[in-house]
């Protein structure tokens, strides 16, 4: 399998959908970029999209969670493993600990053997960017404007996302660059019509040496770098001595052709990107719709790195 890390260095602020609509988080699931991609492949036709989709759905193009970057640090999630702390630590360290979402991919060796100062890299996201709201109104069927504030996250200018993408073939590579430039125009995220989620897209490289050797290693256990779901008939397997945390997702369907009105896609639960087993899975592409005239799906298919102590 062939590995490109890119950049993506937001030029606008960007809207992340959280429980509220006046808060934003600052980084998307593989779902929220597959459903991108997929639209900007419709764009192009009906075959160009069924032939990413098939090369999705067998495995060939596998997406990683937008993770952070900072100036030239990669951060990987926190593995969901136990890990025995070298030294007891003070209070601090403790609640550094529990906040801790995501690590230096150069540091998770240190990690796993309990030696990262956590209260430091615990705080480091306080320099990747800023919060901040905007009003707008709401006129849809009303006569009178309502008013309501948007959660905007704006990022440093040394700072950013981060995607990794595994194919098949450098063919499959180029062509998902391509989508990623066409959708860096359009933007990713919530309330693009007002400007927000635009990009400029960087490639790397080559991809740090503690992540490919992550990608290549075997392991006992391993670590999934996006939200994922085992197929049905994988799942028992999966199951004994994981150790993960399950995200709700949801969503309303972006298509004019599916209903006359906005419909809900079904809720889905999958493993958090984080989340560690024993063995490892295809996972799937399922489709979540409800009673519209297509199919929609949602992404659930891992990207696995070695994470053994």
């Amino acid at each position: 399998m062939k590995y490109q890390l890119f950049r993506l260095s937001f030029t606008t602020g960007v809207h992340f959908g959280t429980t509220s609509l006046e808060e934003s988080g600052f980084l998307f699931a593989a779902d929220t970029l597959f459903s991108a991609l997929c639209i900007e492949a419709l764009k192009q036709g009906d075959r160009y999209f069924e032939l990413f989709y098939s090369s999705v759905k067998e495995g060939k193009l596998l997406f990683s969670d937008g993770l952070p970057y900072i100036n030239d640090s990669f951060y990987i999630p926190r593995p969901h493993l136990y890990i025995e702390r070298q030294a007891s630590g003070d209070s601090g360290q403790k609640k550094a600990v529990r906040k801790l979402t995501h690590l230096p991919v150069d540091s998770l060796k240190d990690y796993l053997a309990g030696n990262m100062d956590f209260e430091k890299e615990g705080n480091i996201f306080r320099n990747i960017g800023k919060y901040s709201s905007r009003t707008s109104a709401a006129v849809r069927g009303r006569e009178d404007s309502l008013p309501y504030r948007i959660g905007i996250f704006n990022f440093m200018e040394n700072a950013g996302i981060y995607i990794l993408v595994v194919a098949a073939d450098d063919k499959l590579l180029k062509e998902t660059e391509e989508l990623l430039i066409a959708l860096s125009f359009t933007g990713i995220g919530g309330r693009r019509s007002q400007g927000l989620g635009k990009y400029d897209l960087f490639l790397e490289k080559k991809l740090p040496e503690s992540l490919h050797a992550g990608l290549e290693a075997g392991c006992r256990h391993y670590m999934t770098l996006s939200i994922s779901m085992p197929q049905k008939e994988e799942l028992e397997n999966v199951i004994p001595e994981a150790g993960y945390k399950l995200v709700k997702r949801s969503g309303f369907v972006f298509s004019d052709s599916y209903a006359e009105s906005f419909q809900r896609k079904k809720d889905f639960y999958l493993f958090s990107s984080g989340s560690c087993f024993t063995t490892r899975f295809n996972g799937d592409v399922y489709d979540v719709s409800g009673f519209g005239s297509h199919p929609v799906y949602r992404y659930a298919k891992p990207i696995f790195i070695g994470v053994d102590q």
